[in-house]
């Protein structure tokens, strides 16, 4: 059993049992079958909800979506892909390859951001163990506005 499938039975036999296992709230998970985010779970006799499996993966799968910024609707689009077919795969792949490719430069730009900040930092701490040095002004060299 891989790591992705661990502590999931086969059947997940309540929406609170799905919560835990996917971190999200019970009220979440009706929200999202309400906007078609999510299908409909399938029903026992007593009406409650049940899970497969592979539901549960599938709506892991949503929420690392949704974890990198990837809209409800785009994650909607995918899902009706998904829906459709190894005819999508390609559209499905394009999809996902431009999230990618936006995560990179946001990931890009916070490395930029964590930088500048880590030269502010260490400009503060020779500040502090040099207290009389002239230099009071903390631009990064050759950006001044930061």
């Amino acid at each position: 059993m891989d790591i992705t499938t661990q502590n999931i039975p086969e059947t997940v036999t309540s929406i609170s049992q799905a919560a835990e296992l996917t971190g999200l709230t019970e009220d979440t998970i009706r929200y999202y079958e309400r906007i078609g985010l999510l299908p409909y779970a399938d029903r026992k006799p007593n009406g409650h909800r049940q899970y497969s499996r592979d539901q549960i993966l599938g709506i892991r799968f949503l929420m690392r979506l949704k974890a990198t910024g990837m809209t409800l609707e785009e994650m909607r689009h995918y899902l009706e892909l998904t829906h459709q077919g190894d005819s999508t795969l390609s559209e499905r792949y394009t999809l996902l390859e431009a999230h990618n490719d936006r995560i990179a430069c946001e990931i890009a730009k916070l490395q930029e951001t964590q930088d500048v900040i880590r030269y502010k930092l260490r400009h503060f701490r020779e500040l502090a163990e040099n207290p009389h040095t002239d230099a009071y002004d903390c631009e990064v060299p050759g950006d001044s506005g930061r």
